[in-house]
This record gives C-alpha cells, structure tokens and sequence, in this order.
C-alpha cells in the first residue's frame, strides 16, 4: 500500500467489499487528498491521522524493545506480550483460546460461530472472510494488485501477500 496516499485496493474497496459489522454513520474524514478513510469517532480520525504523519507518539519504555504506536489501547496490549498477559478467555468448551486485547478474542470467537462479516462484492463471486486482511488479500485476485515488491535491482518480483515476498527473497540468499 501506498503510505500517506491509496493503492488501487484502497480506492476500489467501497466497490467490491461489504462488512456488514461496519455500518455506522462516518462523519469525521481524512483531509488527505485521496485517502478516502472516515470514522465514527473524532479520536479515530485523529490516530488515523497520525499513520499519515508518521507519528507514533506512545513508546515502550522496556529496555531494546523500540515498539510505538498510534494509539495507547496498541501500546497496553505491546505490554501484555511483555508481561505474558492474555486476559480474555474463550468460553467455548475445550477451546482454551485466550487473548492479550479483546478485539484478537472477537476475531477468535468467529471461528466457533462460522460467521463471515467481510463480503466480496464482485458480481458472482460470493467469498467471504472472518477478517478483513483476509478479504483484502482475496480483492487482489479480481483486482491484479501486486503490493510487495522485490527490491533487488533488476528483480521484478511482485506479490500478492508479504509472506510471499520473503520466501522469495530466500532465492537471493540475502
């Protein structure tokens, strides 16, 4: 994705993705020519404000850890994973699935439920996902976005998803 501006995803993703978990009135939008982002909240569109910016104002302070964010509820979480924390349990018998922030949990609970919120739009398609990433990456099959791309000069590798960039770059043994 393009930071501080929109990838052909991010441009056509009101055309071909519904999530029906989404549907609250956005009033606040971004003022960024051509990001298009818009929230519920004033305090959404200031921490999204801040990607643009590259500001991470909230900062570990554990020693060689480096970790910042946007928005403090990203940082208390960062420090679960310092401290082991993982406060929200499944309650689903035999699951045993527990979470250090209880977005992971809602997620997690999809998994049980087999809802899949986040809908493909394209004209007979009819995929759909637990999660947005997963959809995101799906849209690039209709839409031919390549985001990852090789930095080797005289490489041209692109691909679809980061993993797949990183297993390729395993072939300039780099």
């Amino acid at each position: 994705m393009i930071h501080g501006g929109m990838s052909f995803f991010s441009q056509t993703l009101g055309k071909i993705a519904s999530v029906g978990t989404h549907e609250k009135s956005r009033t606040y939008s971004c003022e960024v020519e051509g990001c298009g982002y818009s929230a519920t909240t004033s305090s959404h569109l200031k921490s999204h404000t801040r990607t643009h910016k590259g500001e991470r104002p909230y900062r570990c302070e554990m020693d060689g850890c480096g970790y910042s964010a946007t928005e403090s509820g990203a940082l208390k979480g960062h420090m679960r994973t310092h401290m082991g924390e993982r406060p929200y349990r499944c309650e689903v018998d035999g699951c045993g699935y527990t979470a250090k922030m209880s977005a992971y949990l809602k997620k997690h609970m999809l998994t049980h439920t087999g809802e899949r919120p986040y809908r493909c739009k394209v004209d007979g398609c009819g995929y759909s996902a637990t999660q947005s990433g997963t959809l995101r990456r799906h849209i690039r099959t209709h839409t031919g976005e390549r985001p990852y791309k090789c930095e080797v000069d005289g490489c041209g590798y692109t691909a679809t998803q980061s993993g797949n960039l990183l297993s390729h770059m395993l072939t300039h043994r780099i």
